[in-house]
């Protein structure tokens, strides 16, 4: 009788033993997304001194994606739905980024009535805004093109102000002042024009390849057009601590004009991409300026003399329309 009580104790104990293992497994099972996956258990010695341990592989698998480092990089947090989102608040949903800037140099040909009196000379530009897209931009440019003016002008130039100061001398009330101040003809004038702007300058990237591209733009913006004359003058030059001072002979500015418009661009372009992984590329183009400049009547070297003398406008041309070729070659980025 007593035999059978102990291992009446004994089978107790392992049904008890075995129905908590079979409530584990249940559990574990139940933790797992793979239905299809069965664990088996360890075998355990009866011995009460036996330690248990599970089994080295219970095939336990979570269903969990990899984690991609790449996609990371690429995308941000958001909606999973849909078009994917880019990361960073600087870029557009097709990868390009949301801002362009550029700035080259180059010359500046003036065309039409504009080359009757000034000559090509150079230029520079800076530019940059917004990019909606790879192939749309909005960036607001600044341009400064610098010309040189034509001889004709010049002599033209220097003959109406010769003009003017031999008609001022020659009045008696002015023939002392003359004698006593020195005042003589010039003997030499030169010259130069100069137009700077600020525009708003739609582009649009009508073929992008690898490494070629092309684009065409069209802007619309102020133009401020200034004309210089200058003469040689002597000048000096004093250091104030020691006292000594140096003169020397350089072109000096006697009269000038400016005038403010309206004015348009249009144009294309080519880019030349660094390197396929590169953002940065080269790019070289034309385009056509047309300045709507108001003419203001003034005089010329062929105007009576009188008149020329009383007329505070002596270069009309500076207020006629203007038109020139600027060509740039720059970076892009």
């Amino acid at each position: 009788m007593s035999i059978l009580s102990k291992s009446s104790s004994f089978l107790r104990g392992a049904l008890v033993l075995t129905a908590a293992l079979g409530c584990g497994a249940m559990v574990v099972n139940a933790q797992t997304t793979d239905e299809a996956t069965t664990t088996a258990l360890p075998a355990y010695s009866s011995s009460a001194d036996q330690t248990v341990a599970p089994a080295a592989n219970t095939n336990l698998a979570l269903n969990v994606a990899p984690f991609n480092f790449l996609n990371a990089m690429q995308y941000g947090s958001g909606s999973r739905s849909g078009a994917p989102r880019y990361r960073g608040g600087n870029s557009n949903a097709d990868g390009s980024s949301r801002w362009i800037f550029y700035g080259g140099v180059g010359l500046a040909a003036p065309i039409g009535n504009t080359k009757t009196y000034f000559t090509p000379s150079w230029g520079i530009q800076a530019g940059g805004g917004r990019q909606f897209s790879k192939k749309f931009a909005v960036p607001v440019e600044f341009d400064y093109d610098h010309f040189g003016m034509t001889a004709s002008t010049l002599n033209n130039q220097l003959t109406l102000y010769n003009n003017d100061i031999t008609y001022f001398c020659s009045l008696p009330a002015n023939t002392a002042t003359c004698a006593a101040d020195g005042v003589t003809t010039l003997s030499s004038l030169d010259g130069n024009m100069h137009v700077w702007s600020f525009t708003v300058d739609p582009t649009e990237t009508f073929m992008q390849g690898d490494a070629w591209g092309a684009y065409a733009v069209e802007g619309v913006g102020f133009y401020h057009k200034v004309s210089n004359f200058l003469t040689p003058s002597q000048q000096e030059a004093c250091d104030p601590y020691y006292g000594i001072c140096e003169s020397y002979v350089a072109n000096a500015v006697i009269d000038h004009y400016t005038s403010n418009a309206v004015g348009f661009n249009a144009g294309l372009g080519l880019t030349y991409k660094f390197s396929k992984f590169s953002n940065e590329r080269f790019y070289g183009e034309v385009r056509y300026v047309f300045v709507d400049n108001s003419h203001r009547p003034g005089v010329t070297v062929n105007s009576p003399v009188a008149t020329t003398y009383a007329e505070t406008n002596d270069f009309p041309a500076n207020s006629n329309r203007t038109g020139y070729f600027p060509i740039k070659f720059g970076i892009r980025f």
